[in-house]
């Protein structure tokens, strides 16, 4: 079994655009987010596939709030 790994500066490319992509999932429009990206994400354990679909990972809710913090 292969590990996934992530560079740094990719994981950071990838939490930048993590609202985007829960955004995506809210108006049930997953085709927005790159597929390499949603594999990404999933390693990383911020998506997760639930039911045939992809949901955000509590881990994935904390980083979206974090980045939103970090705005205001």
């Amino acid at each position: 079994m292969s590990r996934h790994t992530i560079s740094a500066e990719r994981r950071e490319s990838l939490r930048n655009g993590l609202q985007a992509a829960a955004d995506a999932l809210q108006r049930r429009q997953a085709n927005e987010i790159a597929g390499d990206s949603i594999d990404d994400y999933v390693a990383l354990n911020w998506l997760e596939w639930w039911g045939g679909s992809l949901r955000l990972t509590t881990t994935g809710e904390n980083v979206c709030r974090q980045t939103r913090l970090e705005i205001q």
